[in-house]
């Protein structure tokens, strides 16, 4: 009989008997590995689902397999991470999968799109759609096998020295943005830039840039953009429901034990619900902090919004026509969200629309 049928069969009580607990107990190696973020470390709630990750994997492993969480800079600047995972330099990344559009527009996808899943329906997607495994049939090619870890829900639009009044007002904006929306917002007369969240602040600071877009509210104030740039718009339409991910070196993966594997897999998990836990549970508190210092809120004009949906979906019938790759994975991601969006129509929808109004 093999070992892990005997187990299961025996329970404990005859594998004590037995006398095989040692051979179970030990059979693990220890094993320290070594995690690159993109993240700084202030940042409790992004940096912190790396951390939170290392603990559960040192926990349901009985402190034989330990993960180092390094933030960005440390080991390799922000955005090396995908190089560093791929070349073998560390075994593990946690990442904005969005950051690497450059090397193929597919990353996005796995992180957020303008116009795309929210959180919900992102890991619906990855989970009991095919997103978990078309995307990794993707990272493939990169030596990377990936997990879901984190989502920081819809994010807001962003900090701006002057108020977005109408679609004239984003012609010539220097605005940091993250990735792949910055496609976008070219097409629209903008002028993208990608930052690290470490030097946004000073950029915004010294003029460098006009507007900066990072998360919500809690991140976004302990950052301090609300001292540099007075007009804090909203929603961001580039991030409904930006997924962050945990990346592994496929040949370090793959000489795990199937135990070690599990535990990667749970502990990723875990941290993918508790980071978005606490940006739901954080940000409300920080909003109303921010309009207190005198922060103005102010809703993107649908004119706005429109000329960005429109160019949107012009960029991805484009990347569909000549990048096979993103035709593979958003022909599949573009059904999802079509499905998703009638079903939230008739329930999250109108319940949030009314309780939004409603006099609790």
């Amino acid at each position: 009989m093999e070992r892990r049928s005997f187990i299961q069969h025996a329970g404990i009580a005859g594998v004590l008997a037995a006398g095989a607990a040692p051979a179970v107990v030990h059979a693990q190696a220890n094993i320290r590995w070594r995690l690159a973020s993109s993240f700084p470390k202030s940042l409790d709630t992004i940096y912190g689902a790396a951390e939170v990750f290392s603990k559960k994997v040192k926990e349901m492993s009985g402190g034989k397999f330990e993960i180092s969480v390094h933030a960005a800079g440390e080991l390799m600047p922000a955005f090396g991470v995908v190089d560093g995972v791929q070349n073998a330099t560390v075994e593990m990344a946690h990442t904005a999968p969005y950051y690497f559009f450059g090397k193929d527009e597919t990353f996005a996808l796995g992180c957020a799109i303008p116009f795309g899943l929210n959180s919900r329906q992102m890991t619906a997607w990855q989970y009991e759609g095919n997103g978990l495994k078309l995307m990794r049939e993707f990272y493939a090619k990169f030596n990377i096998i990936h997990f879901p870890m984190g989502n920081t829900g819809a994010q807001m639009g962003g900090w701006y020295r002057k108020e977005i009044k109408t679609v004239a007002d984003v012609k010539g904006l220097k605005m940091r943005i993250g990735g792949f929306a910055g496609k976008v917002l070219e097409r629209m007369g903008g002028v993208p830039q990608n930052i690290p969240g470490g030097e946004i602040y000073q950029s915004l600071e010294k003029g460098t840039i006009d507007a900066a877009e990072w998360v919500g509210p809690y991140d976004d104030q302990k950052l301090g953009f609300n001292k540099v740039a007075p007009f804090y718009h909203y929603p961001g339409w580039w991030e409904g429901g930006p997924q962050l991910d945990l990346y592994v070196n496929t040949k370090a993966y793959e000489g795990l034990s199937a135990e070690y594997k599990a535990i990667i897999e749970c502990a990723a998990a875990f941290a993918h619900t508790e980071m978005q836990s606490k940006y739901d549970a954080k940000n409300p508190a920080a909003l109303k902090q921010l309009v207190a210092s005198k922060t103005k809120l102010v809703a993107f004009p649908k004119p706005v919004l429109d000329l960005a949906f429109k160019e949107s979906m012009a960029v991805y019938s484009e990347l569909s026509a000549k990048n096979p790759n993103w035709k593979k994975v958003y022909d599949d991601y573009a059904k999802f969200r079509a499905e998703q969006n009638l079903w939230f129509r008739f329930t999250e929808a109108r319940f949030d629309s009314y309780m939004q109004t409603a006099k609790l």
